[in-house]
């Protein structure tokens, strides 16, 4: 009996475990870690329009989600005879995952994230198709061309900008702060395209300037005389970002002239930013290796979310800040178990 059961218990274990292989390898596919970088855009696009989060914010992140995952599972398809050579350990190369199988995910993500984006709306489904086009062209063709990083930068601010889209209808006042999310992603893209052969120390640089350029910006107090007429106030009441001028809540002050949680959150947010960064930046720019150049884009990558919350907290969005914000650990901690690279 007990060697029946040992017998019994054999295939279900290797059962188990092929499950659990096949999750690991989708995981891996679609770099899941990397998602909690992903809510942060339309809660910024959607603060810099001057709105509060509502059900069709929510369907913009679901939206932005499907189209991110959708480009993770198009870009391992594309470049699966180059993994081949450079990473034979990643999903398709390996063979733990069929790629029509991977292609098929991509087209589904796509078609799943342009239908939430349509049930938000009009305005959202016209950000959103370019955002799509602007994935599947890079994926296809632009990646490894000179403007592979400003495609990919686009798609970022397009990202942001459906935010906005989805919440208000009206996604200009949001472009601000959408240049300079897709300006940090494009420093980070750049460095990304030498972390399998190394060996590029100017790209960290560039992205290490970048970096204080944008803490800069971001926390920089408004020229006077910036703001809108009173007219131009979206229907929520509050004035969009572009009219507290280009740091948003750096002059709004609390009593007694103290800082605002705006004030203070902006400024956390981007001392946050500026330290995920600078480290794995330099050490990639004094020892251009793969492993480390690896390192400095997971480093961007999650330092995405601190300049998403500074994005936030400048134009008010204190909440929507803080829910940022907590995606941070999680983010850390996930992607030491799975690779955002």
């Amino acid at each position: 009996m007990a060697g029946a059961s040992g017998t019994e218990r054999g295939p279900a274990l290797r059962a188990r475990t092929g499950r659990r292989s096949r999750r690991r390898a989708w995981a891996e596919l679609l770099r899941l870690p990397a998602l909690f970088s992903v809510p942060g855009d339309a809660l910024a696009g959607t603060a810099a329009a001057g709105a509060r989060p509502g059900a069709r914010t929510l369907l913009a992140i679901g939206s932005s989600l499907c189209l991110y995952e959708a480009g993770m599972a198009l870009n391992d398809w594309a470049d699966r005879d180059v993994d081949a050579v450079e990473r034979p350990h990643r999903p398709l190369p390996s063979g733990r995952i069929r790629p029509a199988a991977a292609l098929t995910a991509a087209c589904a993500f796509t078609a799943a994230g342009l239908a939430l984006a349509a049930r938000a709306g009009r305005p959202a489904l016209t950000v959103a198709a370019p955002l799509a086009a602007t994935v599947w062209a890079y994926d296809l063709g632009l990646k490894h061309t000179p403007a592979g990083p400003v495609a990919m930068g686009a798609a970022r601010g397009l990202d942001l900008l459906l935010g906005a889209a989805a919440s208000t209808g009206r996604p200009g006042p949001a472009l601000p702060s959408a240049a300079l999310l897709g300006t940090h992603t494009v420093a980070v893209t750049t460095v990304s395209r030498h972390e399998a052969q190394g060996g590029a120390p100017l790209a960290p640089l560039a992205a290490l300037a970048t970096t204080a350029l944008l803490t800069r910006l971001v926390t920089r107090a408004p020229a006077a005389g910036t703001g809108r007429h009173p007219s131009a106030r979206p229907a929520t009441g509050r004035p969009p970002a572009d009219a507290l001028g280009a740091a948003g809540p750096r002059s709004v002050r609390g009593a007694a002239g103290r800082p605002s949680a705006a004030t203070l959150l902006t400024t956390a947010g981007a001392a946050a930013y500026a330290a995920a960064t600078a480290r794995p930046y330099v050490h990639a720019a004094l020892n251009p290796s793969p492993p480390l150049t690896q390192r400095a884009v997971g480093a961007g990558i999650r330092a995405t979310i601190p300049l998403q919350a500074a994005l936030t907290a400048r134009a008010r969005g204190t909440a929507g800040a803080l829910l940022i914000a907590a995606l941070a650990p999680l983010g850390a901690k996930f992607a030491k178990k799975v690779s955002v690279t």
